[in-house]
């Protein structure tokens, strides 16, 4: 005999009271972090989709990068007076290292966005995604650093032990680009016209970041440059590399800054994780 109480019980139980955001968003990191291959098969999937029928792929990316090194590195060596092998050395860290902040920071804003497929049809975390978008431009940006060695060797620049630091800086340039990725693509998945805005943003921190010019150039406005948070990351690579371990105010502003940006990501990605699927 049939048991009513069972036969009309429902399937499951939504408590509204308690939807447990914490745990969910907690879970879907733990489960993402631990799909870390599916993740890098994904990026390079979307490598090898992006430079399809190119003979060189990415590596047109490393000519171009030479390319700017060589033009800017003769002009504005010029324009500030000094000499090739002060120059180049820096400017080479600079660009390839702002090159992969910005490209990480303008593709974080479709991280979601281009995954939508994915989305609405798998119970993927979103973690994954993220991860994802860091792991692909992490593999653009590789190309480009061996242009940093060739610098160096040919200006004769040789860093000490203090180059070790870079290992550091580059961790924390992964960590604001996971804490990012999960932030702009949340936002920019609920708010489309996000993305154009943190592209010219992106444009305007490229003149106001020490890339093309040295910080000392400011004189007395130099102790000004920690409030810019993308300064603050630059310089926990290029000081090791360049200027024998850069300046600690630049290493505490850069652990503050992502500090706050993964708390802010956080605190997002508990609030809304539910609602990302229906935004996408």
């Amino acid at each position: 005999m049939l048991d009513r109480t069972a036969a009309t019980s429902p399937a499951y139980i939504v408590d509204a009271a308690d939807p447990q955001h914490l745990r969910r968003a907690i879970a879907d990191v733990t489960l993402g972090f631990s799909r870390w291959r599916l993740a890098s098969a994904l990026a390079w999937l979307d490598l090898r989709n992006r430079y399809r029928g190119s003979v060189l792929g990415p590596f047109w990316l490393t000519l171009s990068t030479a390319a700017m090194l060589l033009g800017l590195g003769l002009l504005y060596a010029a324009l500030f007076r000094m000499s090739l092998a002060e120059y180049l050395p820096h400017l080479a860290v600079s660009l390839v290292i702002w090159n992969a902040i910005a490209q990480m920071v303008n593709e974080a804003t479709t991280s979601l966005t281009s995954s939508e497929g994915i989305i609405r049809q798998m119970p993927l975390p979103y973690t994954v995604h993220a991860l994802r978008c860091v792991m692909r431009n992490g593999l653009v940006a590789a190309h480009n650093l061996p242009l940093i060695g060739v610098v160096f060797l040919a200006c004769g620049h040789l860093p000490g032990p203090e180059a070790l630091l870079a290992i550091p800086g580059f961790i924390l340039i992964a960590i604001n680009a996971f804490a990012a990725a999960l932030l702009l693509g949340m936002i920019c998945a609920r708010f489309r016209d996000i993305g154009p805005i943190v592209a010219s943003v992106m444009q305007l921190a490229f003149f106001l970041t020490p890339i093309l010019w040295k910080p000392r150039l400011l004189g007395h406005w130099e102790v000004l440059m920690p409030l810019n948070p993308f300064y603050a990351v630059l310089e926990t690579v290029r000081g090791p590399l360049v200027e024998g371990g850069g300046p600690l105010i630049a290493w505490v502003a850069a652990i503050t800054y992502t500090v706050l940006l993964v708390a802010i990501a956080g605190a997002f990605f508990v609030r809304f994780r539910g609602r990302v699927a229906f935004w996408v």
